[in-house]
């Protein structure tokens, strides 16, 4: 025991699904499939708002910055999973774990902000149609991405200082990613600590922008049902309706994974769980947006006419 408390931990075994290899091709399938969708469409959201007049709005500006985060937010882990798919024992080394953990970590945190910034864009747009440009103006908008950025660094900062440093020798991690949760499980030292920090931490970004989130389409509801034409309803509904699909898939699997009772093994469908904010929810977000919104699907034709006759 001697040994193993004194053994320095330079890399870590993540576990991924090497002990199925059976499963190892049509995971890397899947996984490379949804990689290259959400380059290809969160990509070409970018595109299409960058270049679009139409799409000069406040809510595009927010959707801008959100397709551009789960472009790497999606690379910080799936390119990792792909390549550890054809390895038995896939490491790490530490020093990129740590990098690997607290940026996704960072860009989590970002997007939960932002995913609350958008509420209170569409809340400022349906509640107060009228003065809504002289609402969300440019510098309020730049105002409120630099906030939540800035924000999310804080935020990532504090279980950052209070990270673990003895891991005597134990260090594999049941995760297809070097998740925190999992982390912190394979420190020799007391951890207590670290569960409330990481707990607390977790409240303060996930359930306070949550309950703004509802609050506000709370108000957004109460103000569309006051609305006397069905288009107009119709309408007001359709501009929502997308976002609130999309906090409900990222929202509902990372409290499911972050504000539950941690045990001392990570479980199985933990990773299953993290796939859904990690990599299934950056794929579907353009999807989700474009589908259901006239102005996206008409700056994408307008584009690929432009293209095409040139």
């Amino acid at each position: 025991m001697g040994d193993i408390n004194n053994t320095v931990v330079t890399e870590f075994i993540l576990l991924g699904i090497s002990n199925y290899p059976k499963a190892q091709m049509v995971m890397f399938v899947v996984f490379f499939v949804f990689y290259l969708m959400t380059l290809l469409g969160n990509g070409l959201m970018v595109v299409l708002i960058i270049i679009s007049p139409l799409l000069h709005t406040p809510m595009y500006f927010f959707l801008s910055n959100l397709s551009f985060l789960d472009m790497f937010y999606t690379t910080c882990s799936v390119p990792q999973m792909l390549a550890n798919c054809f390895s038995r024992w896939p490491t790490i080394s530490y020093i990129r774990c740590v990098i690997q953990m607290y940026v996704s970590l960072f860009l989590g945190i970002a997007e939960c902000f932002l995913l609350a910034v958008m509420a209170y864009d569409r809340f400022a747009a349906v509640c107060n149609p009228l003065h809504y440009t002289l609402i969300m103006s440019r510098k309020l908008c730049i105002q409120l991405a630099v906030t939540t950025w800035a924000g999310a660094l804080v935020m990532t900062l504090i279980p950052g200082l209070m990270q673990p440093t003895q891991f005597c020798g134990h260090n594999v991690i049941n995760h297809f990613t070097c998740e925190i949760q999992a982390f912190i499980k394979l420190a020799c030292s007391d951890t207590h600590l670290n569960e409330i920090v990481l707990m607390a931490n977790s409240f303060v970004v996930l359930i306070v922008p949550f309950l703004f989130i509802l609050l506000t389409y709370g108000r957004i509801t109460l103000a569309v049902l006051r609305i006397r034409s069905a288009k107009g309803r119709g309408k007001a509904f359709s501009t929502c309706g997308s976002h609130l699909v999309v906090v409900s898939v990222f929202y509902g699997s990372a409290i499911s994974m972050y504000l539950r009772p941690q045990g001392k093994t990570s479980a199985d469908h933990d990773k299953i769980i993290s796939l859904f904010y990690g990599a299934v929810t950056p794929m579907i977000n353009p999807l989700i947006y474009s589908l259901r919104n006239k102005d996206v699907k008409g700056a994408f034709w307008r584009l690929l006419g432009k293209k095409m006759s040139e």
